[in-house]
């Protein structure tokens, strides 16, 4: 690394551990990405926390999470608690989120369902305080569909992003009595990575190019070089819950979907995607009621009739896109 990459790389892990120190919790959800590996490895050197680190994954389904939290809950010496769900907690889980977050877009009910599962799990482990890796992607351009911007387009797309950020853990811990802390929306540390150059971000490393790139080389050293490098998987791909569509083809026929997606559509003026994303709406419609805008004269979204933030260009509330 030449010096200026160095004299960043350390003023990150200052900002990090800094930023750790003031948002200590018992427990983290560790998924062995890079965001929750690297606080984890920040931890380990505060042996008297003995922080809890809490992973969950579908029960039956390929889910990388789990052999790379294996990893580094052993090579830091963490307390491991390890969770496999089944599909009537998925389900009851799914239901909770719904009502909380009140959507019913598939991936969003998917990966903020693991979430509460993971968040219960710590809860029913005496644990009354969890961190996440929440806001690093948004931050530090960790997302794939980034990488093919100009350097101006990054710029101008991580503006919007970082406008609009929502982390769903925060409602779902509430909702569950869970506090859940987020060290990289520290203020200190945001403002760092606001301010940093896109070049840092989303760069090129061993013939591949990487988001969050700044952050592997700061911590690369410490983490094993598969945590360090490891590609960005969503919490449904690491969790196993992206199998979920093939569930919801078992359990609704395409009679019966059909059906249901036409008469929602006359009388709800709601277009319905996919079998997965019926079950959610039934979920919805029965919680909530039929989405409509509370503003008439703002954004709207044309599949679900809801409003959408000017600046987005996607519902938050059926998973539409691009609106």
């Amino acid at each position: 690394m030449n010096e200026k990459i160095e004299e960043i790389c350390a003023e990150i892990r200052m900002l990090v551990e800094r930023a750790f120190e003031k948002n200590l919790t018992e427990g983290i959800l560790l998924s062995g990405g890079l965001d929750t590996s690297i606080l984890a490895a920040v931890a380990a050197k505060h042996k008297q926390l003995r922080l809890k680190a809490f992973t969950c994954a579908f029960q039956g389904a390929p889910a990388p999470d789990v052999e790379h939290a294996l990893l580094m809950a052993k090579k830091l010496n963490l307390p491991h608690y390890l969770h496999f769900f089944t599909e009537d907690e998925l389900y009851k889980a799914a239901r909770s989120v719904i009502k909380v977050l009140r959507v019913f877009d598939p991936m969003e009910v998917r990966n903020s369902s693991t979430i509460y599962i993971g968040l219960n799990f710590a809860k029913n482990n005496g644990v009354q305080s969890v961190m996440t890796g929440d806001a690093l992607d948004e931050l530090m351009a960790g997302y794939p569909w980034l990488f093919k911007l100009n350097e101006k387009e990054l710029e101008l797309e991580l503006q919007k992003i970082w406008d609009t950020m929502f982390f769903s853990s925060v409602y779902v811990g509430k909702a569950i009595g869970v506090e859940v802390k987020t060290p990289y929306l520290d203020p200190e540390f945001k403002e760092f990575a606001m301010k940093l150059s896109v070049k840092h971000k989303v760069r090129e490393e061993r013939g591949i190019k990487w988001g969050k790139w700044i952050m592997r080389k700061a911590f690369e050293d410490i983490l094993p070089a598969e945590i360090a490098w490891r590609r960005k998987d969503p919490i449904e791909v690491g969790s196993g819950t992206t199998t979920l569509p093939n569930f919801f083809s078992t359990k609704i026929s395409d009679s019966e979907f059909e059906e249901k997606k036409k008469k929602y559509l006359e009388i709800d003026k709601v277009t319905i995607r996919d079998k997965e994303q019926l079950f959610y709406y039934e979920i919805y419609r029965e919680e909530i009621g039929v989405p409509h805008p509370k503003d008439p004269m703002g954004k709207i979204c044309p599949q679900c009739n809801s409003n959408v933030p000017e600046k987005l260009n996607f519902c938050r509330t059926c998973g539409a896109f691009p609106v």
